[in-house]
């Protein structure tokens, strides 16, 4: 699966993955082979954070 660059995307990308297939976004990066931390910075820079009690980026 390739993941959507603009941040906005990403961001609504990544929390329905969370929400429907996987428990954790460790399991979602090892599943689609992705670069965490890339995720995680793009997101940042958008102003969300992961969750990881809510298994969300808000």
């Amino acid at each position: 699966m390739t993941l959507p660059h603009d941040p906005m995307m990403l961001y609504s990308v990544i929390n329905t993955l969370l929400r429907d297939r996987y428990p954790s976004f460790a399991a979602l990066c090892d599943d689609l082979q992705a670069d965490g931390e890339q995720i995680r910075a793009c997101l940042a820079q958008a102003g969300f954070e992961y969750n990881e009690q809510q298994n969300r980026f808000w």
